[in-house]
């Protein structure tokens, strides 16, 4: 019999230690507790402020407690905030209308997370394939270092063998080959396969972006297959890298796209968007999600979604791309002990280490943190910054100053 609830245990203090004491250890947060945010800017328990240029891993675009946002929440959590998919809801079909008409797809299922929406997408890729062609007509193709999510399906696709170890028998018929190696795109796309997924910039496996050939000749294999060509978009999109979503920058129009993080600015929110023929194949009961299209989450998604698809808003992130490049190639002429390039697309970007430095991003990055600047690693060679898509020009002055002084211990202190 459960003891009954401490009536103080709601306000008790909590630290970093209580991380360790309470929760499943699945992750390795810093030792300092976020405890308020605005902006760009993020306070600690003790007072300490952050320019965040993580921004919740690619997901607050539009910076913390947006005001617009919040609004935005406030006025539909005063009105209804959930019904269950035996319903429709307003928000969620103006969403719908929204984000279809912005986009190639006539069609969007709306779920919580990224992969969630990947499943979703992937799930659809075998219904048609099978329901076209076949049961044989089953394989997944993906690439090397990539990533799309942490369900067994998911994290299989994934690139990264890291993520599977220990859960296997994992799911068949899935390869991976190399990102950006149009040969061995060849090679693996034949008759067998339902799938080719990939992220038009790969944000976990080292922010590569893709070439726009190489892209190019995904759409033209899985035309020649039948296969359909998935976009996963879930860090990349909703503005991220100067257009609303990556495919519009290249030119190629993937069957089926993904999006989360962005798209709810921290609210769990994530779509599937693809064509009026291929929906069909989900018809009613071969898939759904208890949260999906909740009105809180559309609301929010909407919002979001309206205030980063106007030209002006686009155009400022490609200008401050450039800005911020300009400024990370000037740290790379000044510590060529540390940082060999700067690569990515838009505000994605990531400073590849050089030889001696091999394997100590997370160092780079603890040392940025003590001086007040919070980033991101994409694995152990590259420093991964995704500021909010509002960042200022003074901010990236501030960003890189403080890289600066968090390089010089670092490098002093070895």
């Amino acid at each position: 019999m459960n003891a009954k609830l401490d009536s103080t245990v709601t306000t008790r203090p909590v630290t970093r230690q209580t991380y360790d004491e309470v929760l499943v250890p699945t992750y390795a947060p810093a030792q300092m507790v976020p405890v308020r945010a605005a902006g760009l800017d993020l306070w600690d328990q003790e007072g300490k402020r952050y320019l965040d240029f993580t921004s919740g891993i690619a997901v607050a675009a539009l910076g913390h407690c947006n005001p617009v946002v919040v609004e935005a929440l406030t006025r539909q959590a005063n009105t209804v905030w959930h019904l269950g998919n035996g319903y429709t809801n307003e928000p969620v079909l103006r969403l719908g209308l929204a984000i279809t008409e912005a986009t190639f797809a006539d069609r969007a299922f709306f779920c919580n997370s990224g992969a969630e929406a990947n499943e979703a997408a992937l799930k659809l890729a075998r219904k048609h394939a099978h329901a076209k062609f076949g049961a044989h007509k089953s394989r997944i193709v993906s690439c090397l270092n990539s990533f799309h999510g942490r369900t067994l399906f998911t994290v299989s696709v994934g690139g990264q063998p890291k993520y599977t170890e220990g859960f296997e028998p994992l799911p068949p018929s899935i390869d991976h080959i190399p990102y950006n190696d149009i040969e061995a795109a060849r090679a693996a796309i034949g008759d067998d396969v339902c799938a080719v997924i990939v992220e038009p910039v790969q944000g976990e496996g080292g922010v590569m972006p893709g070439s726009p050939e190489y892209l190019q000749e995904l759409r033209a294999l899985c035309d020649k297959t039948g296969a359909l060509l998935i976009f996963d978009e879930v860090q990349c999109g909703m503005g991220r890298t100067g257009s609303l979503f990556a495919y519009m920058g290249y030119g190629v129009t993937p069957d089926v796209l993904t999006s989360a993080k962005a798209l709810g600015n921290g609210f769990p929110v994530a779509a599937m968007l693809t064509t009026e023929e291929l929906a069909k194949n989900l018809s009613v009961g071969t898939h759904g999600t208890t949260y999906g299209g909740n009105p809180l989450a559309a609301t929010v998604a909407l919002t979001v979604l309206e205030t980063i698809n106007q030209p002006a808003f686009l155009a400022r992130v490609k200008e401050a791309s450039l800005y911020l490049i300009d400024k990370l190639e000037e740290l790379i002429r000044d510590y060529p002990q540390v940082f060999t390039t700067v690569r990515g697309a838009g505000l994605l970007l990531g400073l590849v280490v050089t030889e001696e430095f091999k394997g100590r991003s997370k160092d780079i990055q603890r040392a940025v943190e003590a001086e007040g600047l919070m980033v991101l690693i994409a694995g152990p060679d590259v420093v991964r910054l995704a500021p909010a898509l509002i960042v200022t020009d003074a901010q990236i002055d501030e960003a890189v100053a403080l890289m600066r002084k968090g390089l010089d211990k670092l490098l002093a202190a070895k």
